[in-house]
């Protein structure tokens, strides 16, 4: 029988047993001519690797992202990342989990509350070009936006992290025009919830997430600039009209570098401040991720998307803030 345990609770060195969906099966030739299946296991406590060698056709056919598979093997690590040694893999039988959708991590937020915190800061966008630009794009792909992940791995790669990662900005950019009052709020707020919104075209979904065609050709970036564009015919918006290049322009910026993906940098106040609450975002997402799954007194896995640092997991507790 499956254990109770979920994948990331289990030890280095320490036997697995459960089900698990497959997120990801690439087939790969190893140095002695076999073929391989490289697999990434998920459920709801996150994803490990692992490879399954001398793979058959067979094999090959029925290991393929979506499918949930009962895995039994040992959790190890290989060069300080996780790594899981398979011992047996089967698909899973009618009468066993079967639904990928049990384990899909989800989003810490529910989708009422998500939505609700959004159409409550639309209102805050004052601004009509911003106001109805964000109003219409978010219509058109508002259940995609809701569902998708972030990223297909790093940051916010779960169902919904899409919208959670732009709520965790947008409440970053609610205190920061606290603090700088002079910042041009509905910009800074426009510009957060759309700055993501071309990963609804770039990705392909929650479920084994791989990036589209136009994902891979284009980027999530200058496709989200085209849906601006585009909208602004309807609306009867000139695109070429300031306040319309202003709010372009805080997407095309935001990830702040050239070798970044950005086709310009930053050069607004508020275009660079939401680069800077998008990178921290995101880094905090993935250090919270790479660190809840280290051993206290232990350094943690490479990040590879934080330049291969590894981060040291104390042995105390943050100490708890003493209540007035």
């Amino acid at each position: 029988m499956a254990a109770t345990k979920q994948l990331m609770d289990y030890a280095v060195d320490e036997a697995v047993d459960l089900f698990v969906l497959l997120k990801s099966a690439d087939v790969r030739v190893a140095k002695n001519g076999k073929q391989y299946i490289a697999l990434v296991f998920e459920d709801r406590s996150g994803e490990i690797s692992g490879k399954y060698w001398d793979a058959s056709e067979e094999d090959v056919k029925n290991y393929v992202s979506g499918q949930v598979v009962h895995l039994q093997g040992k959790r190890e690590n290989y060069q300080t990342h996780p790594q899981i040694k398979i011992f047996h893999l089967r698909l899973a039988k009618p009468g066993e989990p079967t639904d990928p959708e049990m384990f899909i991590e989800q989003a810490p937020m529910d989708r009422a509350a998500m939505e609700d915190y959004i159409n409550q800061t639309i209102f805050e966008i004052t601004q009509p070009t911003w106001n109805r630009l964000v109003r219409k794009l978010l219509g058109e792909y508002q259940d995609q936006f809701f569902t998708f992940p972030a990223a297909k791995s790093n940051h916010h790669a779960f169902k919904g992290g899409l919208a959670f990662h732009t709520i965790s900005i947008l409440k970053l950019a609610h205190s920061v025009v606290k603090q700088y009052p002079d910042l041009n709020a509905p910009l800074l707020f426009a510009g957060a919830i759309l700055h993501d919104l071309g990963k609804t075209i770039e990705l392909s979904g929650p479920q084994s997430t791989t990036y589209t065609l136009a994902g891979n050709l284009i980027g999530h970036i200058v496709l989200i600039d085209g849906e601006l564009v585009r909208a602004c015919d309807p609306l009867k918006l000139d695109p070429q009209a300031e306040d319309v290049l202003l709010l372009r322009h805080m997407i095309l910026s935001h990830h702040g570098l050239l070798e970044y993906g950005s086709p310009v940098r930053p050069a607004l106040r508020e275009a660079d401040v939401l680069h800077q609450l998008d990178e921290l975002d995101a880094s905090i997402m993935m250090l919270d991720t790479v660190v809840d799954h280290t051993e206290p007194g232990e350094f943690s896995e490479r990040v590879f998307a934080m330049d291969g640092r590894r981060f040291y997991r104390p042995t105390t507790d943050v100490p708890e803030e003493k209540k007035d």
